[in-house]
């Protein structure tokens, strides 16, 4: 038995780095945001201040793991077998759920997950205790289970989300009003004062969140706790001096100073007072093997008293810990992907929105616009064009296709994420209160996002849902850590070491798969093969460029409606499936030039008005193409989804024999733009009457097949709709040939 007990702590040493490296993907958006959105500073310098914030965090920590974590449950109560079954529940739990949020790129709270997974499986290895023991009752739950601290956590969330937005969007729009959008003139005048309150603000929460718990500490917390005001105003003027030299002396932007620092504080905060979350468990695993190893005593009647007490872990396991947190840091794409999700909510411009639209965002924006208009009657009217002139943006001359090459938002509203950040976490841990870091810098960066009408009409239903989104994921992380945790201690109870091992196997399978899962989605992301956007202005250039779109297009039409087909003979909706979900991704990258077409006109001189007229026509017809094969893929799937009558042999061969012609069709076409032989298109057109020729006299057989033989009438629907909307199809593409023809010889 003791054997199994040392596995299991090999087992949690090797969870433990695996909790780590999500656990690190997950929170990095918590410091790195503001820094990476504002490109204050290069994206290696921002990593290597954040390294450097890590690391100190780290390995200067006091080292003592809070074994009964905020004293969710009370360890004195259970036996050694048990809190082994309890970690091991728990460390399972984290990494699979914290690496599930970070696949899909949402930021969760490392604190919660682990908090409520102790208390899942703490709760759970309560029930069986109270069942086996007769003396007992249900109510003797409340001895094993500290449920007011639960409900702490929870109004915790509660206020994390309240306060860290309403608060962020008051002092972001305050500092808007003061600053503009025209920073650097008005940091003139007040960026001094600004630099000296952000930089005390940064310093105050370094000093109370970012070293309490070191060795250090004690040396300033008399200073901190008596003469907190003084230590404030004295450090309000150091800082304010300070950055009026940086910006004489260097005449440099006292924000990235700002920026820095405030990176570096909340990095070196999430070091310190985070690592208990991810090898805290681990630790307290192994100091409970050694007090009972050495006791000499059944492991089932082992009572673990020692655990009530911080469990001391050594400099060097410090060390890796730190190691390990700064390697994720650097190599994690998963870490990109989830600080890719705030960027997108937070972003000052327009561009493609992540998430959709819900019925709750759009009633939310609706009800803040009539809020909006109800405003605009109370406040005078030159008192609004005061305000709207101070949120006015200077005009960026760039073409959408370097969009992203611009800062997300300005430093000004980085600055304030991180001031207002730090001072509300240090002001909750000087006051005691459970705010959670992960919720209050994201609920902060949205406020801020608001306030800066960062939120348009264009975007804002986008936005909503997409923080919706994000904060039902932190009440989905409470549930699911609490069941998951419990539901795995139950089977490792019954099953032990054989149920361990088919759980840390299936752990493993599961990472896995959820890393080629992102890995694949990160390659469809860089894919090149998708539809590119047009940079030239002139017809001649935009057919030269748009061909290879065209070719790409024609291509995977081909494919698609060739699929649909076979998928529909077959009655096979795993194709017909794949296939929807080809023309959806066709849809969507057409639906994204369509987007730039704006962007394409606003950049256009007055020589190259014709060639925005042809660009738009040819998007047009693009996505005719894609509806029409939208309505195809649907049409198929539904009818062999929903388990209808399969077509009859007749109108499969039929199809297939349009097939055929299409395919040929399609094929040349293909060739033509892949080569740029555009003077081939006349020989395309000309066959234009034949095709429309053959679809009609399918149409009129299988009219005639309905009057006399044919039974099914969603058969029948199926076939003219596959029929009518082929013959759209090939309508919208002979119009493109037609366009791109005629445009070629006046060219």
């Amino acid at each position: 038995m003791e054997n199994l007990y040392l596995l299991m702590i090999v087992a949690l040493a090797a969870l433990a780095i695996a909790d780590l490296v999500v656990g690190v993907s997950n929170d990095a958006v918590n410091f790195l945001n503001s820094a990476i959105g504002s490109k204050a500073l290069s994206f290696r310098t921002i990593l290597i201040i954040a390294s450097l914030g890590i690391f100190i965090g780290a390995v200067f920590s006091s080292g003592m793991m809070e074994v009964a974590r905020k004293g969710i449950f009370v360890p004195g109560e259970f036996y050694f077998d048990e809190i082994m079954i309890i970690f091991m529940a728990v460390m399972i739990t984290d990494i699979l759920l914290l690496d599930f949020f970070n696949t899909i790129g949402l930021p969760t709270s490392t604190t919660v997950s682990i908090v409520f997974e102790l208390l899942g499986a703490a709760v759970i290895m309560t029930l069986i205790k109270i069942g086996h023991n007769d003396a007992e009752t249900i109510s003797a739950i409340t001895k094993y289970i500290n449920t007011e601290k639960a409900v702490e956590i929870i109004i915790g969330i509660l206020l994390s989300v309240v306060i860290a937005f309403t608060v962020g969007a008051v002092v972001q729009y305050l500092s808007r009003l003061v600053f503009t959008f025209h920073v650097e003139r008005k940091m003139k005048y007040f960026g001094a004062i600004f630099g000296g309150l952000a930089l005390t603000c940064i310093s105050y929460f370094i000093l109370v969140k970012g070293l309490k718990g070191t060795p250090f500490y004690g040396d300033f917390q008399s200073i901190i706790e008596s003469d907190t005001w003084l230590l404030i105003g004295g450090s309000f003027i150091f800082w304010t001096v300070f950055s009026q030299l940086f910006m004489i002396v260097f005449k440099k932007n006292i924000l990235i100073i700002v920026i820095a620092a405030g990176t570096f504080s909340l990095a070196l905060a999430f070091a310190g007072n985070d690592l208990v979350n991810f090898i805290g468990v681990p630790m307290a695993a192994y100091h409970s093997y050694i007090d009972w190893a050495g006791s000499g005593v059944v492991a089932s009647e082992y009572s673990m008293h020692s655990l009530a007490d911080k469990v001391p872990a050594e400099p060097m396991l410090l060390l890796i810990a730190g190691g390990i947190m700064v390697l994720t840091l650097w190599f994690s794409k998963k870490a990109r992907t989830v600080s890719d999700t705030e960027i997108d909510l937070a972003r000052q411009g327009e561009g493609h929105e992540k998430f959709n639209p819900n019925m709750l965002s759009r009633f939310l924006v609706k009800s803040s616009t009539q809020i909006a208009t109800y405003f605009e009657y109370i406040l005078p009217k030159s008192l609004q064009e005061k305000i709207d002139r101070r949120f006015e943006k200077p005009v960026v001359t760039l073409p959408k296709h370097k969009t992203y090459e611009l800062p997300a938002f300005d430093m000004i509203r980085a600055s304030i994420n991180l001031m207002v950040a730090g001072i509300l976490i240090a002001t909750a841990t000087s006051m005691k209160l459970p705010l959670s870091t992960t919720y209050v810098t994201f609920m902060v960066a949205m406020g801020t996002s608001l306030a800066d009408r960062a939120w348009g009409r264009e975007s804002a239903v986008y936005r909503v849902a997409g923080v919706m989104n994000v904060i039902g994921g932190w009440f989905f992380t409470a549930f699911v850590a609490f069941t998951a945790a419990g539901t795995l201690a139950y089977l490792i109870y019954i099953g032990r070491g054989a149920m361990i091992a088919v759980l840390l196997l299936l752990a493993i399978l599961l990472l896995v798969r959820n890393y080629i899962s992102h890995k694949n989605k990160a390659k469809l992301k860089l894919d090149k093969s998708g539809l590119k956007k047009t940079e030239s202005k002139t017809v001649q250039g935009i057919i030269q460029e748009s061909a290879e779109n065209i070719s790409n297009v024609v291509s995977r039409t081909n494919k698609i409606y060739t699929d649909m087909l076979r998928g529909l003979a077959k009655q096979d909706t795993k194709k017909l499936k794949k296939s929807k979900k080809g023309v959806n991704k066709l849809n969507d990258e057409v639906e994204e030039l369509r987007d730039n077409i704006f962007y394409f006109i606003k950049n256009l001189d007055e020589t190259s008005v014709r060639g925005s007229n042809f660009y738009i026509i040819i998007l047009g017809y693009l996505t005719d193409v894609a509806q029409s094969l939208e309505f195809i893929s649907k049409a198929s799937y539904k009818h062999v989804n929903n388990n209808h009558k399969a077509l009859r042999f007749n109108q499969i061969k039929d199809l297939q024999e349009i097939d055929r012609h299409l395919e040929e069709l399609l094929n040349e076409i293909e060739g033509i733009f892949h080569k740029k032989e555009f003077q081939r298109i006349g020989h395309v057109l000309n066959k234009k009457d034949e095709i429309f020729t053959s679809l009609s006299n399918k149409i009129e057989k299988q009219i005639a097949r309905t009057r006399t033989e044919e039974s099914s009438p969603k058969n029948t629907t199926l076939y003219f709709s596959l029929l009518l909307e082929t013959k759209d199809l090939v309508t919208a593409l002979m119009n493109l040939m037609e366009e791109y023809y005629t445009s070629y010889k006046k060219a």
